[in-house]
């Protein structure tokens, strides 16, 4: 839809997306592009996810490439996710104009962002379980998806909560902490 992919594309390149002037570059009124695309927060988090996506993938790919499994392929995806999103001048840009907002959307039981990620991840936890690389006992795979989800929140968004610098080296060594890969994982490029 031409809508979602303007507003993306103003996401993108690090502007904030207002309705009344999206609504005005598309030739409709509000009342139309709401019921397109649903309230900003909604628009938002579908742009949030569409970019999450990608990323998420990229990052299994390169650790597939690199060969981890069971935990340390947990942790390399991972890895990867966070120190992405750390780098991303059009994340860091959102984090820094609407803070609120961004950890309302990402970081919330209610967030479709979060419910998603986690649900990416437990799946990721399982296929790594049915394999025979990796149990995740005493926790169920959602269980530790959604730890997992907190622990990538905490050093992601370190500015947002606690006035820290985002560092994607102590998430990983957060990730394999928890997780213990009787492997070394491959980190980061």
């Amino acid at each position: 839809m031409r809508a979602f992919q303007e507003a993306r594309h103003t996401f993108i390149a690090g502007e904030r997306i207002d309705m009344g002037a999206l609504a005005a570059s598309l030739g409709v009124d509000r009342t139309s592009l709401f019921r397109w695309v649903g309230n900003r927060d909604r628009l938002l988090s579908e742009i949030l996810w569409s970019l999450a996506v990608p990323t998420l993938d990229g990052a299994a790919r390169a650790a597939d490439a690199a060969g981890s499994v069971g935990a340390a392929r947990i942790v390399d995806v991972l890895d990867r996710f966070t120190a992405d999103l750390i780098v991303a001048p059009y994340f860091r840009a959102f984090l820094t104009r609407e803070p609120a907002r961004a950890l309302r959307l990402l970081t919330t039981s209610s967030s479709d962002v979060q419910s998603r990620l986690v649900s990416v991840v437990s799946t990721m936890v399982e296929a790594e379980q049915m394999s025979g690389e990796f149990d995740p006992a005493p926790l169920s795979a959602e269980e530790l998806a959604r730890l997992l989800v907190r622990i990538s929140e905490s050093f992601t968004y370190a500015d947002l909560i606690s006035g820290e610098t985002p560092d994607p080296v102590r998430a990983r060594a957060a990730f394999e902490y928890l997780l213990r890969p009787t492997t070394p994982s491959t980190g980061a490029p």
